[in-house]
């Protein structure tokens, strides 16, 4: 066994030396063989090379027409094959910067601008350099564009098999990357320091507002724009505009447009500024668009908002003599409007400019508060109150003059209160004109005028007088000039005014109080425009607002059919009063009226006629009892003069005084003390009465002595003399339309009254509903039902859920923060109440117990 291995091992070794030495053998024969090969490819390489090499170039001398493409392909198909891709990429490679180096020095370096910064030179010439430069930059860029498309053609099989394992850029890609290191970064030649101030020399050149070849610019600024440094980032990489030209053209604007902004904020006015503001954006924006990156448009406009406009908001509005102000006085509609579109561009805009609104249309407003205000007082004028149109029969053409020269007289506050409203209604339509023509309806602009409109009118304690006198005005029978049209839409004006009143309630006694004169006197327009204006107030107030106005009509008309019914009754009992009266039955509760009428002695002959129609109407409605209000009506008076007899329309006050004198001889007076006590009215009362029959327009009576004012110790005789052009004439009452100070005093303690039972009712309406409320939440709830109304003080409220809690209505939370319900399901009021305050809580509680005497309510 032993000998037999040793045998066996001795075979092997010399198989394993036989079989080495062969295979040596054989490598060398191929090494031989490759050495072979490789001398014979590389020759090929150089000859197909020396081929290639010789189309490449004439390629870039622009002779490819003379070259084959198919053979040229070939070549470099072949190259590729004989795994000389690499040598074939770097060779092409070496070829293009070798062109690109001579492109370079021919034609750009020559066209280097003489200097490279704005001024030192004429600024046409100046741009003509910088145009040769980029033409030159734009030119060699297209030549060399064009080259390398054809060699990426002709080297497709090379961007196939090559490029892709050896991560190369293709050959087009490669041509841009080199065009890049080469040219536009080119380590031999400062064509990039030329290029990007060339551009922005074009720029500032334009700037100024001279012309440059834009063209030009835009071609050198789509090759950057194209150009990207591949060796950092392939796929993401920036442009070499985004990398080395946008952050010095941001930069150099930035310094431009904050010394364009001190310069033109020397010069300028605020107008002239926006203009200039606006044209730079319009043309920033416009070259950012025609030659520049769209990218660019963004940060360049927020370089002008940081230095045209963010840092200069409140100088241009309050420039003197020509900021906002100034604007809106002059309806400067085009400048307006430019402000609104360059401030709604940064933030701090709108606020800033609607805060200047604001404060503008306050200030006009308070102006126009101020001239009312400081308008002559609201004591009786002795011209009448405006009531005195007079209407003419049978005149002369020389009377009818002088009556109409004296139509429509008003006391001089009067007149200032109508002129607030129409101050008022003029800058209402002024801003409505400037909200639509340079404010573009913005909801904000609108909402900013309404709070300014709100607190000036509010500002004013009459403003809900003056609009209702202004109402009251335009429905008034004999206002000429005016169609139904155009008293319909001064009514909608008016309406937008009355929308920013608070103290609706104070405008509703005034409106009541001129509407019943209205109606009672037969001056209103029409019945369908005083309908019409009730349906606008119950379009903004709700049905509860003109509940009791519309009742006041309902009166009127109960009061027709009463009349008619009145007439037929006489007809059949022969039964004549001494004076023919009409008689209008009215609803306390509608009308302005006190409870008691003032009082007042009526002679016996109305005595006498007053109980005809009271009998009548008793035997219609037993159980009423009918209170005679003189200061409600009016009598027609046939007077006879030496001259002629005229027929007077006078107050009913008017017709006892004049009764008085009726059987009185001439040269026979009644002194003041008499007629005092014989009419047995109220001092102020018949000290007005007397001096609309002695002292104003038409004098129907003598004072003795003669003079303004009525005095206790003057007498009174009846003016045979009076003469006047005129057969019907209306003697008005002197008084001022709007209320003095005393008057005004009463009224609101009247409002106040009514705000403390309007405001208990709301509490209690609230809690029975809710049971259980806190403070806060009652108080908030309470003051947002009581807007339509008015706007209830948070003490106020407080004070009537203190009586509420007094009364048992209420009761505190175990938290002392908070408030219980614990009043009966119907409202129980201790007497005395009025009838108006009843109806009001017989509708917020349903059900109304009076504790009291049984006349508590009255008749």
């Amino acid at each position: 066994m032993v000998r037999t291995v040793s045998n066996n091992n001795s075979i092997i070794a010399k198989l394993t030396l036989m079989l080495d030495a062969e295979i040596t053998r054989e490598l060398a024969k191929a090494k031989e063989a490759d050495k072979a090969a490789t001398a014979k490819g590389y020759k090929k390489f150089k000859e197909q090379w020396r081929i290639l090499q010789h189309s490449i170039r004439e390629i870039f001398n622009h002779n490819a027409r003379s070259l084959s493409f198919e053979e040229n392909y070939r070549h470099a198909y072949n190259m590729c094959l004989q795994k000389q891709g690499g040598q074939l990429y770097d060779g092409v490679s070496g070829l293009v910067v070798e062109n690109l180096n001579k492109l370079a020095k021919e034609h750009i370096v020559p066209a280097f601008p003489a200097s490279i910064s704005v001024g030192g030179i004429d600024y046409v010439q100046q741009a003509q350099e910088g145009e040769r430069l980029l033409k030159a930059v734009r030119a060699v860029w297209d030549d060399h564009i064009s080259s390398m498309s054809k060699l990426r053609d002709l080297l497709k099989y090379m961007d196939r098999t090559h490029v892709p394992p050896a991560r190369a850029l293709p050959i087009f890609e490669q041509g841009q990357q080199l065009f890049l290191e080469r040219v536009i970064r080119s380590p031999d030649y400062s064509i990039k320091t030329h290029l990007i101030d060339t551009l922005l020399i074009q720029i500032q050149i334009e700037r100024d507002g001279h012309t440059v070849n834009r063209s030009a610019v835009k071609g050198c600024v789509e090759v950057l724009l194209e150009l990207r440094d591949r060796r950092d980032s392939w796929d993401s990489a920036v442009s070499v505009y985004e990398k080395d030209f946008e952050p010095v053209f941001l930069k150099e604007s930035e310094s431009f447009y904050k010394s364009e902004a001190s310069r033109l904020l020397d010069w300028c006015n605020a107008m002239q500024y926006l203009k200039k503001v606006e044209e730079r954006f319009m043309s920033e924006r416009s070259r950012t668009q025609y030659y520049l990156s769209s990218k660019s448009e963004a940060p360049l406009i927020s370089i002008l908002e940081n230095h045209l406009l963010i840092p200069h908001l409140q100088t241009i509005i309050y420039m003197p003599s020509s900021g906002l102000d100034v604007m809106v006085d002059g309806d400067k509609t085009d400048d307006l409007a430019r402000m609104y579109r360059l401030f709604m561009k940064v933030p701090e805009g709108p606020p800033t400019l609607q805060r200047a609104l604001r404060e503008s249309v306050i200030r006009r407003g308070k102006e126009v508060n101020a001239l009312a205000t400081a308008g002559p007082s609201n004591d009786a004028d002795a011209e009448g109150d405006g009531e005195g149109e007079e209407a003419a029969e049978d005149t002369k053409a020389k009377g009818k003059k002088k009556a109409l020269a004296s139509k429509g007289v008003a006391s001089r506050a009067t007149e200032a209160a109508l002129q607030w409203m129409q101050s008022v209604l003029d800058l209402k339509d002024k801003t409505d004109k400037l909200l639509k023509l340079c404010f573009a309806d913005d909801l904000s602009v609108q909402t900013t005028l309404s709070t300014a409109f709100e607190t000036f009118i509010n500002d004013n304690p009459k403003s809900p007088e003056y609009i209702s006198l202004f109402i009251d005005e335009n429905l008034r029978k004999g206002l000429k000039g005016k169609s139904d049209q155009d008293v319909d839409n001064v009514l909608e004006k008016t309406i937008t005014v009355f929308r920013y009143i608070a103290e609706r309630d104070v405008f509703e006694r005034y409106y009541k109080g001129h509407l019943a004169k209205r109606l009672l006197q037969n001056r209103s327009v029409s019945d369908d425009a005083e309908r019409g204006m009730l349906a606008k107030l119950k379009v903004e107030c709700g049905v509860q607002f003109t509940q009791k106005l519309e009742g006041m009509f309902n009166d009127l008309k109960v009061s027709g059919d009463h009349m008619s019914g009145f007439r037929d009754h006489l007809a059949k009992s022969q039964v004549l009063p001494p004076i023919d009266i009409s008689v209008n039955v009215l609803t306390s509760t509608f009308w302005p009226m006190g409870l008691k009428p003032a009082p007042c002695n009526f002679p016996s002959s109305m005595v006498e006629s007053c109980k005809v129609y009271d009998r009548y109407y008793q035997s219609r409605h037993s159980g009423r009892k009918l209170s005679w209000q003189p200061s409600m009506g009016s009598a027609d008076v046939r007077a006879t003069f030496k001259t002629r007899t005229h027929d007077l329309n006078v107050s009913t006050y008017a017709l006892v005084i004049l009764l008085l004198f009726e059987n009185l001889g001439d040269g026979e007076f009644l002194t003041y003390e008499e007629l005092k006590d014989a009419s047995g009215m109220e001092e102020q009362e018949l000290k007005r009465q007397l001096q609309s029959l002695a002292c104003a327009k038409f004098r129907v009576l003598k004072k003795h002595p003669p003079g303004r004012d009525v005095a206790d110790e003057d007498s009174f005789s009846f003016n045979h003399d009076f003469t006047c052009p005129m057969q019907k004439i209306k003697i008005s009452t002197v008084s001022s339309k709007v209320e003095n100070s005393e008057q005004r005093r009463e009224t609101m303690e009247r409002v106040d009254e009514e705000r403390k039972h309007q405001t208990d009712a709301c509490i209690v309406r609230i809690m029975k509903d809710r049971k259980v409320l806190s403070h806060t939440e009652l108080i908030m709830e309470v003051t947002r039902q009581l807007a339509t109304r008015f706007q209830p003080a948070p003490a106020q409220i407080k004070k009537r859920i203190e009586a509420l809690i007094e009364r048992e209505y209420l009761d505190r939370g175990d938290d002392k923060n908070s408030y219980r319900y614990l009043g009966p399901e119907t409202c129980v009021w201790i007497s005395p109440v009025t009838p108006e305050q009843a109806a009001d809580h017989l509708r917020e509680f349903g059900t109304l117990h009076i504790l009291g005497s049984p006349n508590a309510m009255g008749d």
